[in-house]
């Protein structure tokens, strides 16, 4: 009888995988989820390990929602997105950049997350070779696998106080054959930012190549530098074979709302029309109708948020800068501290064990590719007694190497 139920169950596993598509067999789960799944059912955990800031969404852009949702704004909306939203990031676009966006180049999406889905499935196709930069958020490179796409990597490297990509590693790593070139800049999670020059240089090698350059612009107000980083978006020609993917998650507080957008050529307006109401046909009204408040009343709403981030980044360093067995450079983007622990070989068993003792919840550097294999990531984008408390509890095991997993 027990025989007979274990060939069943295998009879069964097998029949599972075999109805399931190709492209989801190499699907590789998150690493942060395996984290953050594990402290979801703990007390008093201060969770640190996802992209998301503590402050809620600013109040005149809920109260727009509302007010949408009250006036019947309940219907579907326009595959690219309605057009007063399309206006609007032109407009916004224009301003930050100081470059002419026509509304026909902009897509409205249901969050970057899917901009970055809808940009593989429109220009990648099985076996293409894609080029990213690592440590990269896992889901932009999972999301061109399953588009099919052959993805390689150039790593970033860490050198005299920041992260340094080698230009002619990456135009070695450009053949002919490649398709795409994926830029994070600023990047999570290192907070690394792709100059002006060599995104110059970039532009022209791939002009030369017939390569796509995708820029994930998903943390550009979140710079230390000035107002945005350097962008594609201000170099780039009308013809270049450059799209832009952004989102209102991170700049304006709104990652619950899933809402962002596509900067592409003319010429795929059509596309991604078809794409979006393929997917969900495009994001709900009074979602994009919230988005256009933000996009022209919110620079008051950055510039707040700017001044928490700068306050809690004070702390985060001059935590990180005490403990020993810690290795940081500092970011230049972004909201967030990816560090390395010396001695470190499994970045997830550390995790899970600061997690299980500490109670502070943080990404494995494992999770953003080889080259995180050692760090942690740590999100700073908290009121700064909830940083405080977080280190208070980490220091004894960041600091004391008899406390440490995986040596």
């Amino acid at each position: 009888m027990r025989a007979a139920i274990v060939k069943l169950c295998a009879m069964e596993k097998k029949i599972t995988t075999l109805s399931l598509s190709t492209r989801t067999a190499f699907l590789e789960a998150s690493k942060i989820r395996e984290v953050a799944e594990l402290g979801m059912s703990m007390p008093n955990v201060i969770p640190l390990w996802f992209g998301e800031g503590a402050w809620p969404t600013p109040n005149h852009i809920v109260d727009t929602a509302t007010s949408e949702l009250k006036a019947g704004n309940h219907f579907y909306q326009p595959n690219n997105g309605r057009p007063s939203m399309r206006r609007e990031i032109s407009h916004y676009t224009h301003r930050l950049y100081g470059t002419p966006v026509d509304p026909t180049r902009i897509t409205v999406t249901a969050s970057g997350m899917q901009g970055l889905a809808l940009v593989a499935q429109a220009i990648v196709s099985p076996k293409d070779r894609v080029v990213v930069i690592e440590p990269l958020w896992p889901n932009i490179a999972q999301v061109y696998k399953i588009s099919g796409a052959d993805v390689h990597s150039v790593t970033l490297m860490p050198r005299v106080g920041r992260w340094y990509l080698d230009m002619e590693a990456l135009f070695s790593a450009l053949t002919p054959e490649t398709k795409a070139v994926i830029i994070n800049s600023p990047n999570n999670p290192t907070g690394w930012v792709m100059s002006a020059q060599d995104q110059i240089a970039l532009l022209k090698h791939c002009r030369r190549l017939g390569i796509w350059v995708i820029a994930d612009d998903v943390y550009a107000r979140l710079y230390r530098g000035a107002n945005v980083a350097p962008s594609f978006q201000s170099l780039a020609d009308e013809d270049d074979l450059f799209i832009s993917i952004n989102s209102f998650s991170k700049a304006w507080s709104m990652t619950g709302w899933r809402l962002g957008w596509i900067n592409a050529p003319s010429y795929l307006e059509k596309t991604f029309a078809q794409l979006s109401e393929f997917n969900i046909a495009g994001p709900a009204g009074f979602v994009q109708a919230a988005g256009e408040v933000a996009l022209r009343d919110g620079e008051a709403d950055i510039a707040k948020l700017g001044k928490r981030l700068s306050n809690a980044y004070a702390i985060a360093a001059q935590c990180l800068s005490e403990f020993n067995q810690v290795e940081f450079i500092e970011p230049e983007g972004a909201f967030y501290c990816f560090f390395k622990v010396a001695g470190v070989k499994d970045s997830v068993a550390l995790a899970k064990m600061l997690l299980r003792e500490t109670g502070v919840g943080l990404a494995p550097g494992s999770a953003f590719g080889g080259a995180g294999e050692g760090y942690l990531r740590l999100c700073y984008a908290q009121e700064c007694s909830t940083l405080t408390q977080a280190f208070d509890r980490l220091v004894h095991h960041l600091h004391a190497p008899s406390k440490r997993s995986g040596q």
